[in-house]
């Protein structure tokens, strides 16, 4: 059986500019990862290294520009979670003057990975809000441990 991650977060700014953080290669390295190289449109690549260290990989599946994306997502090197073997949904809802964030990330082969996800969406959806509200989310503390 797979688990599943579910998190929102309301975001201080508009579905766009929430979108562009979520699609942009130079906005994604700003709160996720370095070597982005997100291509959002269906059929698109999804390369980023998570924290500079931890290179992931998959396919955008949807992209419907500030409303909706979903990406297929695993792990370069890790055999109980492969590239490609879990799916991320992300549906973005307009809520006053910001955004709320609904992430599902589907396909998780046990409880630790869920557990570990989990955490890990926790803080970079946190990273993801300052951002996007335009401050600066400072260095990566979660990528060293």
């Amino acid at each position: 059986m797979t688990e599943i991650v579910r998190s929102e977060i309301e975001i201080a700014a508009p579905q766009a500019t929430v979108f562009a953080f979520l699609t942009d290669s130079d906005k994604l390295e700003r709160w996720l990862g370095t070597e982005v190289n997100a291509e959002a449109h269906p059929g698109g690549v999804y390369l980023v290294s998570v924290g500079g260290k931890y290179p992931a990989r998959g396919e955008f599946t949807e992209v419907i520009p500030v409303h909706r994306l979903a990406y297929t997502f695993g792990w370069e090197g890790r055999e109980n979670m492969p590239p490609g073997t879990s799916l991320i949904e992300i549906d973005l809802v307009e809520k006053g003057a910001g955004t709320l964030v609904r992430l599902t990330h589907s396909g998780l082969p046990d409880e630790q990975e869920r557990a570990s996800h989990e955490k890990g969406w926790n803080h970079y959806l946190g990273r993801l809000a300052i951002a996007a509200a335009g401050g600066d989310p400072g260095p990566d503390t979660q990528a060293d441990g």
